[in-house]
């Protein structure tokens, strides 16, 4: 297995996978896959980003095949540049329980003492979805609130459970 960036040019594999996700876990993710669908490849081209505190991570196969995605980005804003945010974690069904959502979560949590001036890096995860907490657990996360009813999907709602790192 390889971990690295998701390049401009893997947009296709990276967006099959991603709507993969939104449409087999509508519950687990923010985003829809109703609402996502039907966006133009030029516009997915512009979501993947190479920065050092803004990129999307890919776990690879030995045929470089992707398995899994986590994303990172860090906020932008003067008083809020502490912090950044893991989002849309995956990992396609055939290719769980071999330890890829850890390390593509220890990647990004490594690279955060990097950025200079990164302290916490945040997350929800919805509240059912226990192996994803657990893991973010055992990786030194703590939950700091839930939000009841965070994402309403098909008129059930689904509390989510807000957790942060703090950058060593």
């Amino acid at each position: 297995m390889h971990i690295r960036n998701i390049k401009r040019e893997q947009a296709n594999e990276f967006w099959k996978l991603r709507l993969e996700a939104l449409q087999s876990n509508p519950e687990a993710f923010g985003s829809s896959y109703e609402d996502y669908v039907h966006t133009p490849m030029n516009e997915v081209i512009l979501k993947i980003n190479n920065e050092p505190d803004n990129y999307i991570l890919g776990a690879f196969t030995e045929n470089n095949e992707l398995m899994g995605i986590a994303g990172f980005r860090r906020e932008q804003g003067m008083k809020v540049r502490h912090k950044g945010m893991i989002w849309g974690v995956y990992v396609s069904p055939e290719h769980r329980g071999k330890g890829i959502a850890r390390d593509l979560m220890q990647e990004i949590l490594n690279r955060g003492t990097e950025i200079e001036g990164l302290q916490q890096i945040q997350l929800s995860v919805v509240t059912a979805n226990h192996a994803a907490a657990e893991l973010y657990k055992r990786l030194g996360f703590v939950t700091y609130g839930v939000e009841k009813d965070a994402l309403i999907y098909q008129g059930q709602g689904f509390d989510e459970e807000l957790m942060t790192y703090f950058v060593k």
